[in-house]
């Protein structure tokens, strides 16, 4: 590596990150590539060709590549000089929102300009070479859209699979980047109504991230946008999942009274959508967290038996942005009933939600719930055993948006219990873990 950027020549410098040992195994050129919109040939040429001049382009695989300024042969801007710790070699490292304001600012512009866009009118293997030798200078095909769907699906997935959540976002930024490109150019409304949806859902995803982060304000732009790009696309149901999404804000903030217009909206929107979807069953599940918020026992048992109407569905879709089931049930009754402060009632749906196959973010939002169910019962022993569990997990998937929030939320019911020295343990880890989150 040294070599290479002893060499002045930025595809050297490319080919041996690609081939660092640190990877484990080399990273192919089309998957390099595809971090800043080329293809397999197009790198090809830059790694064997003569040194690239280009000092926009020099700039782009440094920040690309994370390559410490005091490295490079060329200045750097001043919002990309920011160096990291100096090291033996340069390794990947997975971006923070909070923490990288470059990766940050740059989200910030495609949304601002993907949200300018969409007010204008309309003029498991993945097909690498088509996504990024897409033609950039006229429509888009129809093989390609597909591509692109299929893409999205595969960022929803590994979103869902891994531990850290913010380890999706720069290849989602990318993405969007790249549908935003398409948006800027004259397209058929077929297409333009295609890449609409498209970027409907990764907007979602995005929100999903960043939420999950406890960047609340970035998360509700993205819901916004996703919210117009689907009202453009005509997709209703993938608007209720944006509206319903931004709603959460409201929920995890407790600002009830703040998500309830967006939820009455999104239920009117599922009501116009697909009935072989679970939208309208999804809505009313986030409605009687809402009902539950406001006090409402009444109206949240009748959203809870609502959603419990996804049973009736054939076989319920759980695509990226649309994954309710009949699985959810018992987790979503379970901490309705904790916050009504109803521990008979939210316990038995916990323990049969703790039952199932689970991810280790929603395992974590149980287990929480549980320790709340043990504090509004003052029973000491319940609430250490869940709540450190809850604090295990959270601590396992990177970040604490969701798990987090409940501990946070859970604290102080922990007061009456602190005499006990392992409830002012658990209170001492819970504020450990929120304070080094932020």
């Amino acid at each position: 590596m040294q070599d290479a950027l002893d060499g002045w020549h930025i595809g050297r410098v490319i080919q041996a990150y690609r081939t660092h040992p640190w990877h484990g195994r080399p990273l192919s050129q089309g998957t390099v590539a595809a971090w800043v919109g080329l293809n397999q040939t197009q790198l090809s040429r830059i790694e064997n060709g003569p040194p690239t001049q280009d000092l926009a382009k020099l700039i782009q695989w440094a920040r690309v590549l994370r390559v410490p300024a005091r490295l490079l042969w060329f200045k750097l801007p001043a919002d990309a000089a920011a160096e990291p710790a100096p090291a033996a070699t340069i390794q990947p490292a997975a971006p923070s929102p909070v923490g990288d304001a470059v990766n940050r600012r740059e989200l910030l512009r495609v949304m601002s300009l993907a949200g300018s866009l969409l007010a204008l009118p309309s003029s498991s293997d993945l097909d690498i070479d088509r996504l990024t030798a897409a033609d950039r200078g006229g429509s888009v095909g129809t093989a390609t859209l597909d591509e692109y769907g299929r893409l999205n699906g595969r960022l929803w997935h590994e979103f869902a699979r891994s531990p850290s959540k913010l380890q999706a976002l720069p290849m989602v930024r990318r993405q969007l980047d790249v549908l935003t490109g398409h948006l800027q150019r004259s397209q058929p409304a077929s297409t333009h109504q295609r890449l609409c949806t498209l970027a409907g859902d990764l907007f979602q995803l995005c929100g999903e991230i960043l939420f999950d982060a406890d960047c609340y304000s970035e998360a509700a732009q993205c819901y916004a946008l996703a919210a117009s790009a689907s009202k453009e696309a005509d997709a209703p149901d993938l608007w209720a999942c944006a509206m319903t999404r931004h709603a959460f804000i409201g929920v995890y903030e407790r600002r009830f009274d703040q998500a309830a217009p967006l939820l009455d909206g999104a239920a009117d929107l599922a009501r116009r959508g697909d009935t072989a979807l679970p939208t309208r069953h999804w809505v009313a599940a986030v409605q009687a967290q809402t009902f539950a918020g406001l006090g409402d026992a009444v109206q949240c048992q009748r959203a809870l038996e609502t959603a419990a109407l996804v049973t009736e569905l054939d076989s319920p879709a759980a695509t990226g942005w649309l994954r309710f089931t009949d699985s959810r049930l018992d987790e979503e009754r379970g901490s309705c009933f904790v916050e009504l402060g109803r521990p008979e009632l939210a316990e038995p749906s916990l323990n049969e939600a703790l039952r199932q196959r689970l991810s280790v973010r929603r395992r974590g939002g149980v287990l929480a719930d549980l320790a709340a169910v043990g504090a509004q019962r003052n029973d000491a022993e319940q609430t250490v055993l869940y709540g450190g569990a809850a604090v295990d997990a959270a601590r396992q998937t990177g970040s604490t948006g969701y798990v987090g929030r409940k501990l946070s939320l859970l604290q102080p019911q922990l007061k009456p219990m602190l005499a006990d020295r392992h409830v002012r343990h658990l209170d001492r880890q819970i504020t450990n873990l929120t304070t080094t989150a932020n």
